[in-house]
């Protein structure tokens, strides 16, 4: 999964390049410009993408080291 997740970012960084648009004046649904809709999907895929990262690929060490610091702290 950890390797889907860094395929997601590669293709999301790939396709927010958004060369293929740049002429594109047509409106969906009569008032959104092709762009825009376009730069939505891209961000609602970036969600999308970084909530998968944080459930699958997010590094278990992390969460023992916060864990350890705050047990730290709480002893002072």
């Amino acid at each position: 999964m950890k390797y889907l997740v860094w395929s997601l970012v590669v293709a999301l960084i790939i396709l927010h390049q958004d060369f293929w648009n740049w002429d594109n004046a047509n409106l969906v649904f009569g008032f959104i410009p092709v762009t825009l809709l376009y730069q939505v999907c891209i961000s609602l895929g970036a969600g999308i993408t970084w909530f998968l990262a944080v459930q699958f690929a997010w590094p278990q060490e992390l969460e023992y080291i916060e864990q350890q610091m705050e047990e730290k702290k709480g002893e002072e």
